[in-house]
């Protein structure tokens, strides 16, 4: 099991992830929440139906009175969450079927580090004398989206798009988000629980999605993965388009909307970074992961941001998460030569992600020994999050543990003709490393 402030999640049925450990969790999470009350949603996952019912359980056995959502996306969990004070979503995010989890919101937004170490030092729950009680809830998220992004100077309507939730959460809640703003859509993998694809659609290769869009000359095809916090965008030409590439239509959007201040993750391409202060903009960096991009854009008053690795669009005064339909709202109502200009921009910088198969119990001593190997080759390193060496304005690599894989993630940065090269040349001193530590 992998437990960090993105959630606990590993396989359900093994010694991963059991319905004991999940209602273990979800009691120590119970003690963080102080309004007694909290949402309950869920993928759709062919385990979450049991999950769900365990976590509701224990969440009312400790005192706390469940909403319970039902089938819903992340997003929609986070914003209702704001009601209610706390959320619990059971999902396992873009990982394989067979995998499940829980999400954690606290006041809005996932946990930070000091919560989540309170949560798992947290005595075992006891049973409370008011027990809790169950009610059905219901989110006005489409709504809020819709009202959010359609101001009456939106020109992107006019287009046609292309709807994947591949089974997910997002069923429904894309198609009716896409109605209200006015937007003519086909969609695909609408059916909750059945897909013609994997969870991941970062993964996939989207073949459906890349047809429909080409066979009907839509303009862009949009794909969430299982519960729809990521968002894969494909092109008029049926190309995927990379995260980073789609978080920066996402900030052009928000600029149009008037943003000015951005938060974004250390492996963001530069590319963001370049394009908001040429137009007057700021942009400061955080941490990997969705939960030190909202702590950073609350520390800062950011605006907008997000994560280019998966691109993770956050608004943080809508949402305090990582938005796949706001995305997907965003882009579809982004005029299309400012789409054109972000493109064209983009295509400058090329980005290399993937990850190494690393033992957890080694990742520590590969970071510790990186700058090192490194320090001959960059202007500047930066520690805090694995390490980020910086070569010259426009190449950087990150090596970092990742937060919910047993895998080390190393991402590159450059321009077109030297990204491989450089991804190549840099995994390699990773795995040199790695392996010299595993033979000791």
């Amino acid at each position: 099991m992998k437990v960090s402030i993105s959630g606990a999640r590993g396989i359900y049925g093994s010694d991963d992830l059991t319905l004991q450990q999940a209602a273990l969790f979800a009691g120590r999470f119970a003690s963080l929440v102080k309004s007694r009350k909290c949402i309950v949603a869920r993928d759709t996952r062919p385990s979450g139906p049991i999950l769900s019912q365990v976590v509701s359980a224990s969440l009312m056995a400790a005192g706390i009175d469940v909403y319970n959502l039902g089938v819903a996306s992340t997003p929609a969990a986070f914003r209702e969450a704001r009601k209610y004070g706390a959320g619990i979503i059971i999902t396992a995010s873009h990982n394989p079927l067979e995998w499940n989890g829980l999400k954690f919101i606290i006041e809005g937004r996932g946990l930070f580090e000091k919560e989540l170490e309170q949560m798992m030092l947290a005595s075992n729950p006891s049973v409370s004398q008011n027990t809790g009680r169950e009610y059905p809830a219901t989110a006005s998220y489409v709504d809020d989206v819709a009202a959010l992004v359609d101001d009456a100077g939106t020109t992107g309507a006019q287009v046609a798009v292309g709807i994947d939730a591949g089974g997910g959460a997002s069923c429904g809640y894309s198609e009716k988000l896409f109605k209200r703003l006015g937007i003519k859509f086909q969609s695909i993998n609408s059916i909750p629980g059945v897909s013609s694809r994997g969870p991941d659609p970062t993964a996939d290769d989207l073949a459906d999605l890349r047809a429909l869009v080409t066979a009907n000359k839509l303009a862009l095809g949009f794909a969430l993965d299982l519960d729809g916090d990521r968002l894969v965008v494909v092109n008029e030409k049926g190309e995927k388009l990379n995260p980073d590439a789609t978080l920066l239509l996402c900030v052009a959007r928000a600029a149009e909307l008037g943003a000015k201040k951005f938060v974004t993750s250390i492996d963001t391409s530069v590319a963001v970074a370049k394009y908001v202060r040429e137009r007057g903009g700021t942009v400061e960096h955080s941490k990997v992961g969705e939960a030190n991009v909202v702590n950073k854009m609350l520390e800062t008053g950011a605006e907008a941001g997000g994560e280019g690795s998966s691109a993770g669009f956050i608004m943080p005064k809508f949402n305090m998460c990582r938005d796949g339909l706001l995305a997907a709202a965003t882009i579809a109502t982004l005029d299309r030569k400012a789409m054109d200009d972000c493109l064209s921009f983009a295509s400058q910088f090329v980005q290399v992600r993937s990850k190494i198969a690393a033992d957890s119990s080694l990742h520590a001593r590969v970071i510790e020994k990186l700058p090192d190997a490194l320090k001959a080759e960059c202007s500047q390193l930066i520690t805090g999050d694995g390490v980020k060496g910086i070569i010259d304005e426009d190449s950087w690599v990150l090596v970092r543990s990742s937060n919910t894989e047993h895998a080390i993630r190393v991402s590159v940065e450059s321009r077109a003709q030297k990204a491989q090269a450089l991804y190549k040349k840099m995994s390699e001193k990773v795995q040199r490393i790695y392996h010299d530590q595993a033979a000791r």
